[in-house]
């Protein structure tokens, strides 16, 4: 793999780097506070091309690489992970699904806008008794006449409140298990849909995370995703093309957290010197620099695969696994390099550690990248 990066690629990255420190930064810690939605970040990162980084110019989209996103990813996310979440469901779970999948009908509708940033997308898989069993769909769909009738209560909804339009995955014939699931495309002000209350999260405060719920939703026929019955399958293939989202969002976050631990060790003094004459602190930060390092190239790899047109999952399940680890793990040390300022809000790495828990559980926990990065090892015998 060669990641000299282009002049493109290095562009994004120092765009996205600027935007982070300028418009998202200042307001980071107070919307973490509040649980406040950044509408207006998202606003701004939409007319930057951020919200549709890989759709085609010809659907409205940027038209940029994989890895450039990843890397816009890694900047944003090193500075607020909740922004982070935003920007990569609306590329890796709704956009890239659409695009790849979705009819010309649902292309010209739905994904130029989002594309855009005009309107901001769900993906609704997760209930409350169907988290890592995806096959396990109890919101049911019955057809009538031209549409699908929608029942059921979907939970964990990233950008639950804010979004305009929904990817829905239910149960459209029970017999055929997981071969009977499907896709739909839902809009937020139709007859029945409902979202719950904001959660109170841990970490990602700044995003909204909610429960979904649908009562006799009338779905057109047209707005049936891929086609009946290859519900599971897109929701497997776009999840897929979400992991290296995720992973680059926990390497932004270890980033973030090991520049934060650096900085201070070269300032906080102790026994006379800073701490970074500390062989204790040097090894601290060798490690996280080390592993920090690993996971943006387990990263880098996933998404450069996926470029060239290459085979990938393996490689972004495992670059979600590592990554995701660790973000917990920088964030843990560079709580314990900061001493007793590490535990306050003041100092931003208490919020690295909360926000870096849930990479290693959204888009498919770390036990479930383990089976499928087996599985994968094991077709290679």
């Amino acid at each position: 793999m060669n990641f000299q990066f282009t002049e493109d690629q290095l562009l994004i990255q120092q765009t996205a780097k600027e935007f982070a420190e300028k418009e998202i930064l200042p307001s980071a810690i107070e919307r973490d506070k509040k649980a406040e939605f950044p509408a207006e970040i998202i606003k701004k990162l939409a007319e930057l091309g951020f919200m549709g980084m890989m759709v085609s110019p010809e659907y409205d989209g940027a038209g940029l690489d994989t890895i450039s996103y990843v890397l816009a990813m890694i900047e944003i996310s090193k500075v607020d992970a909740s922004v982070g979440v935003i920007m990569s469901v609306n590329n890796s779970l709704v956009t890239y699904g659409l695009e790849n999948w979705g009819s010309e009908f649902i292309k010209q509708k739905y994904l130029k806008p989002l594309a855009r940033g005009e309107k901001l997308g769900a993906f609704a898989l997760s209930e409350p008794e169907a988290g890592s069993d995806a096959t396990h769909q109890m919101t049911k769909a019955e057809k009538d006449g031209k549409y699908w009738v929608l029942n059921g209560i979907k939970n964990w909804i990233t950008n639950g409140q804010s979004a305009d339009y929904y990817v829905v995955i239910a149960q459209t014939d029970s017999a055929k298990r997981h071969k009977g699931i499907t896709a739909f495309l839902v809009e937020k002000d139709w007859q029945g849909f409902e979202h719950g209350v904001k959660e109170d999260k841990l970490g990602i405060r700044s995003s909204d995370t909610c429960s979904l719920t649908f009562t006799n939703v009338r779905v057109p026929e047209e707005n049936v995703l891929w086609e009946v019955g290859k519900g599971f399958n897109y929701a497997m293939n776009t999840l897929n093309g979400g992991r290296y989202g995720i992973a680059s969002q926990a390497v932004g976050i270890a980033e973030g957290a090991f520049e934060a631990a650096l900085k201070y060790s070269k300032q906080r003094k102790a026994f006379g010197t800073e701490i970074s004459n500390h062989q204790a602190i040097q090894f601290k930060l060798a490690e996280m620099a080390t592993k920090v390092e690993a996971a943006k190239l387990l990263t880098l790899q996933a998404a450069g695969l996926k470029d060239a047109g290459k085979p990938y999952i393996k490689e972004a399940s495992m670059a979600k696994l590592f990554s995701s680890k660790v973000a917990v793990e920088c964030a843990l040390e560079a709580i314990q390099i900061h001493g007793g300022y590490g535990y306050v809000r003041e100092y931003v790495v208490e919020r690295f550690l909360r926000d870096s828990k849930i990479t290693e559980i959204y888009e498919g926990t770390s036990e479930i990248q383990k089976i499928i990065i087996a599985r994968e090892l094991l077709k290679e015998v």
